[in-house]
């Protein structure tokens, strides 16, 4: 039986790790866990943790590490036969320990996109509040301006994705990820990637995906710059 392949990816909000990751999970198979569809469903499904994570969304607060990490261990137990790729968990060091600790991650890639970049990208991204679909009108419009392409409903901007608060999100972010990032460098399975343009990056991506998956040698850090 081949080894199973275990990655994650991490870049700041607009960075387009949802795009890369549906690309890696079709190119490659991996399984895609997405931390954010994940916590949808379990509100949606009013399952316990679900009721739990919805009382700290409703406040706008961030879920509590010991949740998150419930939540998407027991969600990993249940795909302990896959190859996986998750994104949006681990966010923080001690959700990054507490996976280490059941799991060694075989890759982590983390997107370096500048500042202006994704400004530009944020304040054009609209998103269906009921399923997490998310639009941009740069390269992904709705079909009809403002409605939701499969249920009609009307989209949304996030107050987050307006210029004056993507600054202090995006601190937050970095302020978080530097000891992940940190903690995966000294594992040498960190490799990052820079640039202004996904479909650019995905190129380099890839091709280090299908190295990786056939080697699985650990391996030093490296930066990518297309």
């Amino acid at each position: 039986m081949a080894k199973l392949f275990r990655a994650a990816i991490m870049g700041p909000p607009g960075s387009g790790k949802g795009t890369i990751s549906k690309r890696i999970a079709q190119s490659f198979g991996l399984l895609y866990l997405s931390s954010g569809h994940y916590l949808r469903e379990s509100m949606a499904a009013k399952t316990e943790a679900g009721v739990l994570v919805k009382s700290y969304v409703e406040r706008s607060m961030l879920v509590p590490d010991h949740v998150m990490t419930g939540l998407m261990l027991s969600r990993l137990e249940q795909v302990s036969g896959h190859s996986w790729l998750l994104d949006g968990f681990p966010r923080t060091l001690s959700q990054a320990q507490a996976l280490n600790n059941l799991y060694q991650l075989d890759l982590v890639i983390s997107l370096n996109i500048p500042y202006e970049t994704l400004r530009e990208r944020l304040s054009d991204r609209w998103i269906h509040p009921a399923s997490g679909r998310v639009y941009n009108l740069g390269f992904n419009p709705p079909q009809a301006q403002g409605k939701d392409d499969i249920t009609g409903e009307p989209l949304i901007q996030h107050d987050d994705d307006k210029p004056e608060a993507l600054m202090a999100r995006l601190r937050h972010y970095k302020d978080v990820a530097k000891p992940v990032i940190d903690l995966y460098k000294s594992q040498g399975v960190l490799h990052s990637f820079s640039g202004t343009d996904t479909d650019r990056i995905w190129p380099y991506i890839n091709s280090l995906l299908s190295t990786k998956m056939h080697t699985q040698p650990s391996d030093t850090c490296h930066t990518h710059t297309p």
